[in-house]
């Protein structure tokens, strides 16, 4: 249910981007955010900081998207949330006992600490690279072409990455015990 959840209003944001224009798709995309962070909660009892970071930046980029009828803003969103990941995970390398994904895989994967603070900076520069790509998509490309990379685009890049990051992972994972 979380993957469908996660891709649901990105699914929406396209087709209704497709079938129509960027502010009926961004008008779309506010209201399936909404009710996202309210099925987070009706079905988890909790919703994750992030996601209330992301409804709230959508509520605000969105909604100066719409008032303004500039979609600039709504462009802009992409490049904030992912500039905003790459900051926690950097900041975390400094800050606190354990890194950012320490935190988020250390009891499914045991690393040395130097290994947890490569990965961790790896997917800071990741989040702040895919935001500086946006900005570039942006000045660049037209605003199908846009569309077509946060829907496509972003998601592809990312599955290469987490790849990436298996194969990097995969010597430090334990081989199973024989069984006599």
């Amino acid at each position: 249910m979380k993957p469908l959840l996660e891709f649901f209003p990105i699914v929406l944001f396209f087709v209704a981007y497709k079938l129509y224009d960027i502010y009926i798709a961004t008008a779309v995309v506010i209201a399936a955010t909404v009710v996202q962070v309210i099925s987070y909660w009706l079905l988890y009892r909790k919703v994750e900081t992030m996601r209330w970071i992301t409804l709230g930046l959508i509520l605000v980029m969105g909604g100066a998207t719409l008032y303004l009828q500039d979609e600039q803003f709504i462009k802009w969103k992409l490049t904030i949330i992912e500039w905003l990941f790459g900051g926690a995970f950097l900041v975390s390398q400094f800050v606190g006992k354990k890194t950012f994904i320490e935190r988020m895989m250390g009891a499914n994967l045991e690393l040395p600490d130097r290994i947890w603070k490569r990965l961790n900076m790896s997917w800071s520069m990741f989040f702040i690279g895919v935001g500086c790509l946006n900005l570039y998509v942006m000045a660049n490309y037209s605003t199908d072409d846009w569309v077509s990379f946060k829907t496509f685009g972003v998601p592809g890049l990312m599955l290469i990455f987490i790849a990436v990051q298996i194969v990097f992972l995969y010597k430090f994972i334990p081989a199973p015990e024989a069984k006599e």
